[in-house]
């Protein structure tokens, strides 16, 4: 079997997270070879974050950790799936989901966290 390595643009490639049980979209994020390698060797959600020009792990600040079960990689091999079980919530405005409105701006979802209270106002969505 041949191993499978992601083509990566500008050194990134999109992921797709979702929930292993649910199977809902939790969030979208990109990850560079490192955060990949980082995702694979620990089992735990590492991603490459253009705003803060750095990698970071999933719930390092807040402890809402993405365990990950399995990548799988599209036909176009320029994306992955990451399939996760999801310790607490997924997104840093404190829903379960980052998909969490229409595009209205309804909220469809409850809020399970005040966002201030967890990374204080420099955060705040």
């Amino acid at each position: 079997m041949r191993m499978i390595t992601p083509k990566f643009t500008d050194g990134l490639v999109t992921v797709v997270v979702v929930d292993t049980r649910t199977r809902e979209v939790l969030m979208v994020a990109y990850a560079n070879e490192e955060a990949l390698a980082l995702t694979r060797r620990t089992g735990l959600a590492h991603y490459y974050s253009r705003s803060r020009g750095r990698i970071w792990k999933k719930g390092e600040e807040s402890g809402h950790l993405q365990r990950v079960v399995r990548i799988l990689v599209d036909c176009d091999e320029d994306t992955l799936l990451y399939e996760v079980d999801q310790m607490g919530v997924a997104c840093h405005t404190g829903h379960r989901s980052c998909f969490y409105r229409t595009l209205d701006g309804d909220e469809i979802t409850p809020r399970m966290f005040d966002p201030e209270e967890m990374y204080g106002k420099e955060k705040k969505p």
